[in-house]
């Protein structure tokens, strides 16, 4: 892979990390015992409901947010490992069987450790 291809896919790693990042950081916060994990917040509702009610929002609220969050680490995982790669001169190459993975695949996955081969064969 050329040095420009891998310049424009940091910029789009870099990118997105950003991206993931603001969207984790709207309602979790990181963890500062684990690197790269990130805990949801109970979100706060407001004064006007009872107590009861709002209890029972709040833990509904925070269990539709773990997913989500759990969703956002794991990508925001990979971009990192991707950003590390190209910093560590290993990016673009399929983690399975060392071969160079196609820059179109990394052009529309650029976190992408397989190549289209070993990406059907092993998920």
């Amino acid at each position: 892979m050329d040095k420009e291809s891998k310049k424009q896919l940091k910029k789009k790693l870099l990118a997105e990390k950003d991206k993931l990042t603001k969207e984790l950081s709207s309602f979790a916060k990181k963890d500062p015992k684990r690197k790269g994990n990130w805990l949801t917040k109970l979100p706060f509702l407001g004064n006007d409901r009872s107590h009861k009610d709002e209890s029972a929002e709040r833990i509904e609220a925070y269990e539709s947010r773990l997913p989500v969050e759990h969703t956002l680490e794991d990508r925001l995982k990979k971009v990192n490992e991707a950003l590390e790669k190209i910093d560590n001169n290993g990016y673009g190459k399929c983690e399975k069987c060392g071969k160079d993975i196609r820059p179109a695949r990394l052009e529309v996955v650029p976190e992408a450790k397989l190549c289209s081969k070993c990406g059907q064969k092993y998920t």
